[in-house]
């Protein structure tokens, strides 16, 4: 059968270009074990297979692999894992339905969009807490694993042209998941975390279910959106617990749950704004919003203000990232090897939470810089049992070379001791 005779027209280079994109990703192997380097040796054949079928109608996807991994706040979350192959074919999904769904979403919604990103909702966040005093922070409870299929589906037809994509949305939905004993589950609701089309699925389902209703319920508040986790601006702690109400019994008409313990009222405390409250902070997208001192610019004095910076949380994970690699112990390699395998993450760090606050991150500097001097009481023998000396020999290479290590740059060297 000629690509002219098959039901659905799919260009064979939308099936290339998506898996570029997967390979550009990364990732683990599905239930079969092939991983990206065995998908890639036969290339050509798998790609053209992947194609024929899907331009068929023929395409059913494999069942994805359960992997738990732990969550920051204890326990663990089950992500489904799929195969290379149909992490291809819903990226061509993907790609294909993004661009007219992106175009509906709303301004506020800031999860998994192009062209959006997390610091855009910090930015956005950080100015409205200085106009109102009061935010509801919600988190919805087990959001990809909830989600249901008839309202989804809806939502999906609604906005979907495309038939074969709506074919195979309906598809993936169903898949079952195999568990680490290689039993079967299937799947009734939910779109697996993990899957390449489950963000965008997953926008959508809640661009009806909170965004628009919040828009079209209480167009005076502001509020933002990243996948599972909102803040509603309120003026009053009375509003805010009316708000934190509807939005309860919203949610369970749309089949989810606000998390109980994640979600709470905030008073955005600040040098201008008397009393207090149980809660006056909360964490959004790795800041810690809360009362701070802060410099005026122009008089130098200084003033509480209700400004975000790395949180807590944020800080321990980086320690952990950085305890995971060891180094203390590996004395064979030189200092050049170290820079080079950790320069990237701490860019990384750096860029992302150096946006805001930047001197909150200096704790994490020094943990970075304290187990390099490990490193070198290790790595030599004349700075064996020596700290101070240690912290000196380093201290000096980074005046010399402060382009070694990223945080070395800028004065941001932090102590060594």
């Amino acid at each position: 059968m000629s690509a002219a005779d098959k039901p659905f027209s799919i260009d064979k280079k939308l099936v290339y270009e998506a898996y570029k994109a997967v390979r550009a990703n990364a990732g683990a192997a599905g239930v079969d074990g092939q991983t990206i380097e065995r998908f890639e040796a036969e290339l050509g054949d798998n790609l053209y297979k992947l194609w024929n079928r899907m331009s068929s109608g023929s395409y059913f996807p494999p069942p994805v692999r359960a992997v738990a991994i732990p969550k920051k706040s204890g326990g663990q979350r089950l992500l489904g894992v799929p195969t290379v192959a149909d992490r291809v074919a819903q990226m061509v999904v993907k790609q294909m339905i993004e661009p007219d769904l992106d175009a509906v979403f709303l301004a506020d919604s800031y999860g998994y969009r192009p062209g959006k990103s997390a610091l855009n909702a910090v930015g956005v966040t950080r100015k409205r807490c200085w106009k109102y005093d009061w935010v509801l922070e919600f988190d919805i409870k087990g959001l990809f694993d909830n989600i249901n299929h008839t309202l989804l589906l809806r939502a999906v037809r609604k906005h979907v042209t495309c038939p074969w994509a709506v074919l195979y949305i309906e598809r993936w939905l169903t898949a079952p998941m195999c568990m680490e004993d290689g039993t079967q589950v299937e799947r009734t609701c939910g779109t697996p975390q993990g899957g390449v089309v489950s963000p965008v699925l997953a926008n959508l389902f809640l661009h009806y279910a909170f965004d628009l209703w919040m828009t079209r319920t209480h167009p005076e508040l502001p509020w933002c959106r990243y996948a599972d986790d909102g803040l509603v601006h309120c003026r009053s702690e009375q509003e805010a617990q009316a708000v934190m109400a509807v939005l309860q019994a919203r949610l369970a008409e749309c089949h989810l749950e606000m998390h109980p313990t994640k979600t709470k009222i905030v008073y955005c405390k600040d040098g201008s704004r008397k009393g207090s409250y149980v809660n006056q902070g909360f964490d959004f997208l790795g800041y810690g919003f809360r009362p701070r001192l802060v410099k005026n610019s122009r008089r130098g004095s200084l003033f509480w203000s209700f400004t975000p910076a790395v949180s807590q949380a944020a800080l321990t994970a980086m320690r952990e990232t950085i305890r995971k690699t060891n180094l203390r112990n590996r004395t064979q390699i030189t200092l050049e090897d170290v820079a080079n395998e950790i320069n990237p993450v701490l860019r990384g760090w750096i860029e992302y939470y150096g946006r805001y606050c930047p001197s909150a991150l200096y704790p994490m500097f020094r943990h970075v810089n304290r187990s390099l001097v490990a490193w070198a009481m290790r790595k030599y023998k004349r700075l064996a049992g020596h700290r101070t000396r240690a912290s000196i020999f380093l201290e000096t290479i980074s005046k010399k070379t402060p382009c070694l290590f990223a945080h070395w740059r800028k004065g941001t060297v932090g102590a060594f001791a």
